[in-house]
């Protein structure tokens, strides 16, 4: 017999206070469990991290290249001395010092041989991005071992001159490395486990 009131249905649940009140279902169970806390998305928002900040170091490099290009044809020693003295930089301290060092190197260097290197750095950088984006274990691998490689460099500057951009580099590199290394060990456990079964 129906008396005209309406009994809320087992599955509803109560939203504010008010009973039979249904809520979506990615609130009932979506959140919790849910994709959200899935550690292979989280390791894919990671991989994806490091694949922009790859991506941003070749489009760094490319700037630069076309930076470098412009300055063909001009005297760069000198231009480094104006920059230097219209700043008020000590040029034999930190940065300075260094930035005159390189404009003396760019000055003497074949021009052509530099940009081939900047043009294989960032070719390196932007194919890793892309296998990175596309979860590749070749871009893993490429991401590993060119990071390791420069790690002892970084640690050595970072000794040399202990600034905190130098420590947040070669912190960065080495969480890189790691996290690379990583996914590539846990890439061949899983291709392992068939075979172990």
């Amino acid at each position: 017999m129906n008396t005209g009131t309406a009994t809320p249905r087992a599955d509803a649940v109560s939203v504010a206070g008010e009973p039979g009140v249904r809520r979506p279902d990615i609130l009932q169970g979506g959140l919790q469990g849910g994709h959200h806390d899935d550690p292979r998305s989280a390791e894919r928002r990671a991989r994806r991290a490091i694949a922009l900040f790859e991506a941003a170091k070749g489009a760094a490099a490319f700037a630069g290249g076309v930076g470098l290009l412009s300055l063909v044809h001009y005297d760069v020693r000198h231009l480094a001395n104006e920059l230097v003295g219209h700043f008020g930089w000590n040029p034999t301290s930190g940065y300075p010092a260094i930035f005159l060092h390189y404009a003396d190197v760019l000055e003497d260097a074949n021009l052509r041989t530099i940009m081939a290197i900047v043009a294989a750095y960032i070719l390196i950088r932007f194919v890793e991005a892309f296998g990175l984006w596309r979860d590749r274990a070749w871009a893993e691998w490429l991401g590993a071992v060119s990071g390791g490689i420069y790690v002892p460099f970084e640690l050595k500057h970072f000794i040399a001159h202990p600034t905190v951009i130098n420590f947040v580099i070669l912190a960065i590199n080495v969480v890189v490395v790691v996290f690379l290394a990583w996914q590539l060990w846990r890439r061949r456990g899983r291709q392992d486990m068939p075979a172990a079964a």
